[in-house]
């Protein structure tokens, strides 16, 4: 789009604001920055006021600008939708610097049962704490207790279950942290999915197959049921029938 000055374009003003930015951005949020802004200095500046007009689609297509741009100049810097948003973040190439220079280098990372723990609340979100026991076969207190206070993870409910316990699952500065766009790209989600989509599916089938069992064996009950007293009315007839006495066994005995 043209605006009244030329050295000021949509790309440049988008540059600077997710240079500013503390979190990604997305290209819905930025178009109402255009807009509030317009709202504030409308009246002073016509140039806000054009800028406030712009659709999503070019404020898109800006962004795709910009990226292209950061990989033609090799800056080093490059854009990266992550968390549902945008943000500018360093090449992982050059980390080895960066960590010298931030006075980094002792890295301090997660300990390595702190990361299986957060690997499960992520790929089996929303997730109780005995559920994350069950799986690591030891107690996961303090280490909740740490990635609750890292902001990596949240209470995200309750369960169904028996005294209804907490669940747990991942936080936006998860996303941020490692650089996803969202859960759905987690290495290996789909993989996952379908082995637990086959579990429950062959639990299912199992069930089925019990259920089915249990009636076949209810039916037969009934049938022996049945059965029990049509034996017993016959024995009670065969019962009731006298013998027939032996012939002569009425006739007096002939005086000797």
């Amino acid at each position: 789009m043209t605006s009244p000055n030329d050295q000021l374009t949509l790309k440049k003003i988008i540059g600077a604001m997710l240079f500013a930015a503390k979190k990604p951005i997305a290209a819905a949020d930025l178009k109402k920055i255009f807009v509030q802004t317009a709202e504030e200095e409308g009246d002073k500046d016509q140039t806000c006021r054009q800028f406030s007009k712009i659709k999503e689609s070019e404020i898109c297509g800006a962004l795709e600008q910009i990226k292209v741009d950061l990989i033609q100049i090799a800056a080093g810097i490059h854009l990266a939708e992550v968390a549902g948003g945008f943000r500018l973040q360093t090449d992982p190439e050059c980390s080895p610097w960066l960590r010298q220079l931030l006075s980094s280098g002792r890295p301090s990372r997660l300990s390595k049962p702190a990361l299986e723990s957060l690997a499960i609340i992520a790929y089996r979100q929303p997730v109780t704490r005995a559920e994350i026991e069950g799986v690591r076969g030891v107690n996961v207190d303090n280490i909740v207790r740490h990635l609750l206070e890292c902001q990596l993870i949240k209470i995200a409910g309750r369960s169904n279950l028996p005294g209804h316990p907490l669940l747990y699952g991942t936080t936006q500065l998860f996303l941020e942290h490692f650089g996803l766009q969202n859960i759905n790209h987690l290495p290996g989600i789909e993989q996952l999915r379908r082995k637990e989509e086959e579990r429950i599916q062959a639990r299912s089938r199992k069930t089925e197959q019990e259920s089915a069992e249990n009636t076949d064996d209810e039916e037969d009950e009934d049938e022996d049921e049945q059965d029990i007293p049509e034996q017993k009315t016959a024995g009670q007839d065969k019962q009731t029938q006298a013998p027939e006495p032996p012939q002569g066994a009425n006739e007096p005995a002939s005086p000797g």
